[in-house]
């Protein structure tokens, strides 16, 4: 039986969840259709990306099938959208109810803050899983399908990561509603921290003398292994995975001693 709280956010969620889902479906299947007529258009081969966006996005080549899948559902796009649905809905855990003064009502039901505080993790937590774990899934049946030369072990172990990744930073956006109670600041403050560290990621791989930079980063741990070409890293991983938990107990945590006005 799931606590009632878990139960109330996903249906206050549901609509939201299944528009992303649907997004994230869409996306996937499209794109990773298109493998096929991209191999046959000749005039792409040559200048399909110009070296300097390969190299800005990590590439090594969109021909072939790993190439081609890191391009266009790994790198950017991909991250890009599974991670949106986890700033929007960690935003929706504290955040957002805080800021609509409904919070205290909410807090008027017989348990602790912190059991409230973990049911509603819970509850987004395995929603933002769902989601961020459609492109895998689809992978699994698409890549066999149309042809794809790659062994279903990298791609589950690149899908593997893209779940960790959200993991990491639905943990960041959670901790940082917990501690202003403002669904803006959560949007800014973690999609800045998202952009910044993409950022960096990719520059570190472009310039002598920085690439210590990428270690700060949580998306070298993503995709700065290149799964779809050497399979899985689990230290990696694990980093991502104990990001998430560590911010997610700090946000607890903070939410437990905040005085919010009950």
């Amino acid at each position: 039986m799931h606590p009632a709280l878990v139960l109330k956010t996903w249906r206050d969620d549901r609509l939201t969840v299944v528009a992303w889902a649907a997004g994230v479906t869409a996306f996937t299947a499209i794109y990773t259709s298109f493998y096929n007529q991209f191999q046959g258009a000749a005039e792409l081969k040559q200048d399909a990306m110009p070296q300097g966006m390969l190299d800005f996005l990590g590439i090594a080549d969109m021909l072939s099938p790993a190439g081609y899948l890191q391009a266009t559902i790994f790198s950017l796009l991909g991250p890009l959208l599974v991670l949106m649905c986890a700033i929007t809905l960690s935003a929706r855990t504290i955040a957002r109810p805080e800021e609509d003064g409904v919070l205290e009502l909410m807090l008027a039901n017989p348990v602790s803050r912190r059991a409230f505080a973990w049911q509603r993790v819970a509850a987004a937590g395995s929603a933002l899983t769902v989601v961020a774990a459609i492109p895998g899934i689809l992978l699994m049946i698409i890549v066999p399908w149309i042809g794809m030369d790659i062994p279903l072990s990298n791609v589950a172990a690149a899908s593997a990561g893209l779940v960790a990744l959200v993991w990491c930073f639905a943990g960041i956006a959670f901790l940082t509603g917990a501690v202003t109670g403002k669904r803006t600041t959560v949007l800014a403050i973690t999609g800045g921290i998202a952009v910044a560290t993409y950022m960096a990621n990719a520059i570190a791989g472009m310039l002598d003398g920085w690439h210590w930079v990428r270690w700060l980063s949580p998306f070298h741990y993503f995709i700065g292994t290149d799964p779809l070409h050497t399979g899985w890293h689990p230290a990696e991983l694990l980093t991502l995975v104990l990001l998430g938990v560590v911010t997610t107990t700090a946000g607890v945590i903070v939410f437990d001693r905040r005085d919010i006005g009950v």
